[in-house]
Order: structure tokens, then sequence, then C-alpha cells
């Protein structure tokens, strides 16, 4: 009886500050702000949606063929390339990339080691790794599938850099173009999509 209470008393101090806060007729990006009101001052440009994002979610990631030039065309102007000129790193550092969520949360500020990619969390990589993301499409094989050809290897790095460039309103990260990875760090999980030996690829 003590815990039925106790959750309907939940329930309803929850109903009322719902009911409060909407009282207050927030948008969603004054909410967003007042939720990170305490928000150290190099986060709060994260707070806002850049041109991309207003695009893509005033058009719920379908925007009309116009805008979607217009989205790709800014995608593919963020780009930066390695002044080496190559596009492959290590796979092995990759793979550690891809498994590691670390980076640009609270909890990791200030930072203490470079940031991961997360990549396990929407996609299959290697066939070992069991516990995977399923948002994005599978990527086991795929430097076989492209036959590990040049243009394959340009095209997965400018897809990590920046999604956009490839298919605008993407749902994956902008892991070069927002500062997550670095260009290393980008041509070392190019490396785990494409190299031969990768055991992506194995």
């Amino acid at each position: 009886m003590r815990n039925i209470l106790a959750a309907t008393a939940l329930i309803a101090a929850a109903a009322i500050s719902t009911a409060a806060y909407a009282q207050q007729k927030l948008s969603a990006d004054d909410a967003i702000k007042a939720a990170f009101a305490k928000a150290p001052d190099d986060w709060k440009d994260r707070l806002m949606p850049d041109e991309t994002m207003k695009h893509c979610s005033a058009f719920k990631n379908n925007p009309p063929a116009a805008i979607a030039a217009q989205i790709q065309k800014a995608a593919k102007a963020s780009i930066k390339y390695p002044d080496d000129g190559k596009f492959m790193g290590d796979w092995k550092k990759g793979e550690a990339i891809a498994q590691s969520g670390y980076g640009m949360r609270f909890t990791d500020y200030p930072p203490q080691r470079a940031s991961g990619g997360n990549c396990y969390a929407c996609h299959q990589l290697a066939p070992k790794e069991l516990s995977y993301g399923t948002i994005g499409p599978s990527l086991l094989n795929y430097g076989k599938l492209k036959g590990f050809k040049e243009e394959a290897v340009k095209a997965v790095y400018e897809r990590i850099y920046n999604s956009h460039a490839t298919l605008p309103c993407s749902n994956m990260p902008r892991l070069g173009a927002n500062g997550v990875l670095t260009i290393d760090q980008i041509k070392d999980v190019v490396a785990l999509l494409m190299s031969p030996e990768s055991p992506v690829n194995k």
C-alpha cells in the first residue's frame, strides 16, 4: 500500500510539473536552453541547430531537391582532406575508435583522452563483435563489396567526415565537420572498413 501511495504521489508530481512546464509555452529550442542553463560557454553553440539541422528538422529529414542540393554542397565544402593525400590509416586503431563511445558528453568534460566514434552503436562491423546497433546498415565485408577501389576509399572518408555530403539529412553524425574525430582518426576508421587485412573484410 505504501508503495502504491508513493508511486501515485510521484505520478501526480510529474503531471503537475509537466503541466506547469507546458503553461510556459516554451519552444523546443528554449526548452533545450533551459535544460542546459549551466552548460559551459564552449558548449552553448551545440544547443542550437545549425542551418543544416534547421532545414532537416523543418522537412522531417526529407527536404525538397533544391534544399537537399544546398545541404550537400555546404557539406562537401566543409570536408578537409589529409595533407598527405592518403585516406587510410591503421585499421587496428580504427577498431578501437569504432568501439569507443568516449567524448563530447558532460561526463567527459574536460576531455581526458581522444573521442571515439562509437560506430558499433549503429553498425555491424567486425564479425567477432556481437553487440552492435542496427540504425545504420551492416558494414560487414564493406571493402570487399566495394572491391577495395580507391574512389570507394575516398567516398568512405568523405562520408565519415560529413555524412550530409553523401546523403542530405543523414542520421549519421558529422564526425569530422563537428570535430568529434581528427583527420588521422577518420583515416584509421576508413582503414577498418577498407583494408583487406581488417577483420571487417576477413
